[in-house]
């Protein structure tokens, strides 16, 4: 079973050789050229943004042309009919960038209707800053042919440069389209963008364009693939003179009404109830370069519905966040991973623990699942010398469970969760070379008697002169007050490490990470466990030189063992697990993505799936392959697909497959039909299944589960859109026999076992959204949520079956309209003079 994983390590060594000995690719520029300079030009002239290039300023405007491919081909000049020509100015109150990006015909011009930030298979336009020279930071500003605006913050994180597309700025553009290409212009005020105080300044820039239908993209500063970072290659605009940001005062206030409706059918509860809401969210620049955002009485009712499932692992599901004001802008929150915001918000700590102190006359009335917060306040900025501060800091309610007596109907409340107070401090500075350091803080505090947690944490990140080398880690301490034994405090300690090679076709990367078993940064973060040593590195190797039939290809190859940093008491076993897996992707000439997996896990010792401390359940080898294809996205019908299945050897006869198949169909520029359907079938799954007595009780068991996805996108125009998502999972875990698990980690047959613990699970839930911007930063929302579950003993496997006792069950309807309105206090001003 080990030959084909030999094979293919065998045939990557070859590869790595090869780069090693062979001669590098020549791109179409031969040598690298010194970074474009563009000069600075202040005007003083009016400029209507309508998109037509015609105002007088553009007319001596210093131009940025001779855009350069970066892909797929790298360093190859742009043709004359599709070539870009841009300007940029700017003056008292702001930055104004325009151009006109030539093409053959109208047709050749990609554009669709997405919304703010939706990206869609379109042409775009934009440009980049990097305000501090430091090639880390940056802020971009992207402009469709059908006007749709999308803006985002650069900032490092663990995978490299990282764009931030939730954070968002209020500015201008206008685009007309030509019968031979499109003219754009955009206008960014001072306050929709972060810089430095001094008198004369130089900005790093660079302009990008893409070209979807060719899947061509070029820049104004030649970028090379091989080349790490991003903003490490841009160009300058240089003579940048007294320039200060306005007065940066904004206020968002809001005013939302919900409808809800649940058949809860019982004498004294109203199946029907409403909620009138308002508040407030505010943005003031404190100087030149820091921000407060505030968040007064929020109201996130009208964000998408998570992706619920049946969780059968240890471990709790991490959830994806769509609460604006803890998604945009917090980039440097995330630095460390020590920050996961559904934390605030979130789950009650003894949510759990209500339903045991219920009596034998009560009944657990109500048990709230979310703590309310009250309030939310963020600073975040960098300095001249490019130290980064973010503080951010929230506050949730004390939550209660109410338990009702069933014969005298008295109620009492039970706290869940305590008043707390959330905060994460950051510090970042920016160092020469593209490097940083970290210092992060993160304090969860709770009044009462519960428990409070602390985290501090250092980080470094350094690359050499050549931007070649890299070396960087983390080490973090955690403090739980009042948590152990007694009410003493545990303090924990964690570290990782990594070295790797970061430019060039090949590159690699080594790393430790260690946890000892008291380190915890589960209260303000996502955690799963600790008490861990572990081991790992990877190599890539690319081809980003169109050939024949190809534009570029990617290897990698991946390894990592694990052991415990600290055997359990009476427990001599510490090895945990290893894996190695090969990975390969490619693009083809006509832009489809075709990739490959094949993985082999070594015997494993699982600490943690018998749920009970001391305990572990060994699995045998396993061998993994895995391939995934992805048609031409720019097309009106694409479509991704990919297969995986994992074979484990001589346990239990145990396979487990992942299927899935994603479908779009664009009608045209407004209309689109997505559809997505994924199969997870796992076939004598072996796996925890209760605890009995003593008894760590196991199965082998069939689990099927089933998830299908619906969006539907019209737009109306680039400021009105409605959106309809419909999702329905089913997840059936038909156990067929019992075993309990012995102190070896080996099974043995429990037949006298009786417990009723299959599972059959429905969920569906329906987002239906219509947005309309009214106006810029402002908009009207109206959301219909229509949420359903349907949990039972009894294995249902006919997935049709499924479907229709789902939708026979109660379901919980949910109607709003929020309004929130943009009010800048310069626009206040300005009314306040003409009254």
């Amino acid at each position: 079973m080990l030959r084909p994983m030999l094979t293919a390590c065998a045939l990557v060594l070859c590869v790595f050789v090869r780069a090693q000995t062979s001669k590098p690719i020549t791109p179409k520029f031969t040598e690298k050229a010194p970074p474009k300079l563009l000069p600075a030009m202040r005007t003083t002239q009016s400029i209507k943004i309508d998109g037509s290039l015609n105002d007088s300023a553009w007319k001596d405007a210093p131009l940025a042309t001779d855009y350069v491919e970066f892909r797929p081909a790298v360093g190859v000049k742009e043709a004359e009919e599709t070539k870009t020509v841009s300007y940029l100015l700017y003056s008292d109150e702001g930055i104004y960038f325009a151009g006109y990006c030539y093409e053959r015909s109208r047709d050749s011009i990609a554009r669709e209707l997405k919304g703010r930030d939706g990206f869609g298979m379109n042409d775009y336009v934009g440009i980049i800053f990097d305000t501090y020279k430091d090639n880390l930071n940056g802020f971009e500003y992207f402009v469709t042919p059908l006007n749709e605006q999308w803006d985002a913050k650069m900032a490092p994180n663990a995978n490299g440069n990282s764009e931030d597309f939730s954070w968002n700025a209020v500015w201008q553009s206008a685009v007309v389209m030509h019968d031979n290409g499109w003219s754009f212009e955009m206008f960014i005020p001072y306050g929709a963008i972060r810089f430095g105080k001094k008198d004369i300044q130089d900005w790093g820039v660079n302009m990008t364009r893409r070209r979807q239908k060719t899947g061509q993209q070029y820049t104004w500063n030649p970028i090379d693939p091989n080349v790490n970072g991003f903003l490490t290659q841009e160009g300058f605009w240089t003579g940048i003179t007294n320039i200060k940001p306005p007065v940066r005062l904004q206020f968002s206030p809001y005013f939302s009404v919900y409808a809800n409706h649940f058949p809860i059918n019982q004498p004294g509860v109203k199946n029907l109830t409403s909620q009138v809401n308002g508040g407030l969210d505010v943005k003031y620049g404190l100087n030149q370069a820091f921000t407060l955002d505030a968040t007064l009485i929020p109201d996130f009712g009208q964000v998408q519905s998570d992706n619920q499932v049946l969780n059968l692992s240890p471990f709790e599901v991490q959830f994806n966040e769509y609460r604006n004001f803890f998604t945009e802008g917090t980039e440097l929150f995330s630095k460390g991973g020590l920050f996961y915001s559904r934390r605030i918000g979130g789950t009650p700590i003894h949510y759990g623990k209500a339903s045991s102190q219920v009596g034998a006359t009560e009944k657990l009335l109500k048990n709230p699942s979310e703590s309310k917060l009250i309030n939310a306040s963020k600073i975040s900025g960098r300095t001249q010398s490019g130290l980064g501060i973010g503080i951010l800091n929230a506050v949730t309610k004390t939550q209660y469970a109410t338990i009702e007596d069933v014969n005298t109907k008295d109620q009492r409340k039970i706290v869940t969760d305590p008043l707390t107070n959330y905060n994460i401090i950051v510090l970042n500075q920016s160092m020469k070379n593209n490097s940083s350091v970290s210092l992060i803080n993160t304090n969860v505090t709770r009044s009462g008697a519960d428990y409070d947690a602390n985290v501090t944490a250092g980080l470094f990140d350094l690359n050499d002169k050549k931007n070649t080398w890299n070396v960087g880690g983390k080490f973090a301490v955690s403090q739980l007050m009042g948590y152990g034994k007694d009410g003493a405090n545990e303090n924990g300690y964690s570290h990782n490490i990594y070295f790797g090679k970061t430019s060039g076709r090949f590159n690699f990367n080594v790393w430790q990470e260690l946890t000892d078993t008291k380190y915890a940064h589960r209260d303000l973060g996502y955690f799963t466990n600790n008490n861990f040593l572990d081991h790992g590195g990877r190599v890539n190797y690319k081809w980003i030189e169109p050939k024949s039939w190809y534009n570029n290809i990617f290897l990698n190859l991946n390894g990592r063992v694990s052991k415990l940093f600290t055997p359990f008491a009476g427990v001599k076993e510490t090895y945990q697990n290893g894996s190695v897996n090969f990975n390969a992707e490619l693009q083809t000439k006509k832009l489809w993505w075709v990739g490959a997996y094949l993985g082999y896990n070594t015997k494993q010792n699982d600490f943690y799936e018998p749920r009970k401390t001391g305990m572990y359940f060994t699995r045998n080898q396993s061998v993994a392959v895995g391939s995934w294809i992805n048609s031409n996205q720019a097309k009106k019908y694409s479509f991704w697909s990919e297969v995986f299945a994992r074979r484990h050897i001589n346990f239990y006869n145990q396979l487990g497959a992942d299927a899935t198949v994603n479908q779009t169909l664009r009608f045209n520029s407004k209309f689109s039909v997505s559809h997505r359907v994924s199969f997870h079938p796992r076939f004598n799954n072996m796996g925890f299944t209760t605890l009995s007595g003593n008894d760590v009780v196991f199965a082998r068991r069939q689990v099927n589960t089933i998830e299908n996805i619906l969006n539907v996108k019209y737009s109306f125009t680039n400021m009105m859109w409605l959106t309809f998502r419909m999702r329905h999972y089913v997840s059936t875990v038909d156990n067929k026999d019992f075993f309990q698990l012995q102190s070896n980690g080996k099974l043995q047959p429990l037949p006298g076992f009786t417990g009723d613990v299959n599972q059959n699970l429905n969920l569906f839930n329906i987002d239906m959204v219509y947005t309309w911007q009214f106006a810029p930063g402002s908009f009207i929302n109206i959301v219909w949520k229509n949420s359903i579950q349907q949990f039972t003993r009894l294995v249902e496997p006919d997935y049709f079956k499924n479907f229709g006792n789902t939708l026979d069950a109660d379901q919980n309807n949910n109607l709003s309209l929020k309004v929130i309105y943009f009010l800048d206090y310069l626009d206040i001003k300005k009314w306040g003079k003409k009254k």
